[in-house]
């Protein structure tokens, strides 16, 4: 059997199939996130940890549990989970959607070599601008960072102990070296980060360990099942709807929306409108985004609806 957990921005969504891919069962639990105003959104990393506790537990009957496998993991990209040299973490993560850190966007894109390392262009949802943020606005906070990951390594981290990420991930950081597929000594030296924050880079498909012994045995389920470290929500969801050759280009409506195009080799645009990322596969692809799609479209719908009562 195989677990397969998407942490989403509003629930933790978990899926058990067995080795034929059928689907065993589904769960989904819900967390809060926290609007401090209309450009802030952040959440308790602890929810997230809590909820998919409680998903597992939920989604794994007694006979299914000395036959798991494994566990991998899609997710919300580019939030920023912090944590202290005792693996507390040190304050509320800042999500994808948070828009605080334009000042600092400016700043990194002023950097004439920052598109030649990372073929990005800085933007307010990625996870470099945030750190930056943290430096400036919350000193105390940034001195005591000693583990930088994103949503869903923060959850393989839980469950495995080992400190990672995957590339199709790292690279909304604005930090990874995305053609070398490797953290940019550029980018880190500029944020006066030590690179031993931010873990080691794996592939999507790439088993980074087992899983802790006291969850085993909480969970009752083997020592021996494999931790994952899986990829982003869009670059995992791209394999799931077949978008893994280049000609084939996948349309995905959520919160935000996104054009995914997959590529053979390493590409990027040079008027900075796509993302230029390294995919699930040992690949690479560029993405078109904009934040809020159907988002949207539900205010609407929603605002007309009660315009007409």
């Amino acid at each position: 059997m195989y677990l397969g957990i998407d942490l989403g921005t509003s629930s933790v969504k978990l899926l058990l199939m067995d080795k034929k891919g059928i689907v065993k069962k589904t769960v989904s639990k819900d967390y809060p996130i926290t609007y401090l105003n209309d450009n802030w959104a952040e959440q308790n990393p602890e929810d997230w940890w809590n909820a998919t506790f409680e998903g597992i537990k939920n989604i794994l009957k007694d006979e299914q549990r000395d036959s798991l496998n494994g566990i991998s993991f899609s997710g919300q990209m580019h939030g920023l989970v912090i944590l202290d040299e005792n693996d507390e973490v040190i304050r509320p993560a800042i999500l994808w959607c948070d828009q605080r850190t334009e000042e600092e966007c400016k700043e990194l894109n002023s950097l004439e070599w920052l598109y030649d390392v990372t073929g990005n262009q800085a933007l307010t949802g990625f996870t470099a601008p945030k750190i930056l943020w943290i430096k400036k606005n919350e000193p105390n906070n940034f001195k005591k960072i000693k583990k930088i990951m994103l949503p869903k390594d923060y959850i393989a981290y839980k469950l495995s102990g080992v400190h990672g990420i995957d590339v199709s991930d790292a690279s909304g950081t604005l930090m990874l070296n995305v053609e070398k597929r490797e953290w940019s000594k550029e980018i880190i030296e500029f944020l006066d980060i030590d690179e031993k924050c931010l873990g080691k880079v794996f592939e999507s498909y790439e088993v980074i360990g087992k899983i802790k012994e006291s969850l085993a045995n909480q969970l009752e389920v083997s020592k021996e099942v494999n931790i994952v470290i899986g990829g982003g929500d869009q670059a995992v969801g791209a394999v799931g709807v077949g978008a893994i050759k280049e000609g084939i280009i996948s349309l995905a409506l959520g919160t935000s929306g996104v054009i995914f195009s997959p590529s053979e080799r390493y590409l990027r645009d040079e008027d900075c409108r796509l993302h230029s990322f390294c995919d699930s596969t040992g690949k690479y692809h560029q993405m078109g985004v904009i934040l809020s799609a159907s988002g949207a479209f539900k205010w609407w719908v929603e605002e007309v609806n009660s315009s007409k009562d």
